[in-house]
């Protein structure tokens, strides 16, 4: 049970229709970073998104976002483990990122452009799972709804249509 008056619609949907001055601005953080310009593909984005709420306990945005990832998928999501381990210490805490961090995923094949996305991609994630979890939003239990969202949002991004 969310813990202010929501309207009954899951995670951060729910929270998004209860506040459309925020929803705005969320959801063109999340167009840019998920789909803007960047040397990650949509699904490495997609992944790095899951990877960070699932380490978060955030199971709205890490079933959404894996979901989304496996609809997006082009096999890019191989070889980015550097820049997962970057991910998880900024989820953590980003002053724990270190040269050695950012000198594997170089030794990877990312360049700095990758390496800045991934950082802001796990930070605003984790602000986005504290916002979805700080409020107790819904979480369903239906795989297929999380099926039914990625496939949603995979085919038509995340700004409101």
């Amino acid at each position: 049970m969310p813990h202010i008056d929501l309207p009954p619609l899951p995670g951060l949907v729910g929270l998004l229709a209860a506040r459309p001055d925020v929803a705005a601005p969320l959801t063109e953080l999340a167009e840019t970073l998920l789909r803007g310009p960047s040397p990650l593909t949509p699904a490495q984005r997609e992944t790095i998104a899951a990877h960070v709420s699932r380490g978060n306990g955030c199971e709205f945005c890490a079933r959404t976002h894996g979901a989304v990832a496996g609809e997006l998928d082009d096999g890019a999501e191989r070889g980015l483990e550097p820049l997962l381990a970057i991910a998880e210490k900024v989820r953590v805490d980003g002053r724990s990122v270190t040269d050695e961090d950012v000198a594997r995923a170089r030794a990877a094949g990312a360049d700095d452009a990758a390496i800045h996305d991934t950082v802001l991609i796990a930070a605003a994630f984790s602000m986005f799972n504290r916002y979805v979890d700080g409020l107790a939003t819904t979480v369903p239990s239906d795989p297929a709804h999380y099926g039914r969202h990625g496939r949603a949002l995979a085919e038509n991004g995340y700004r409101p249509r």
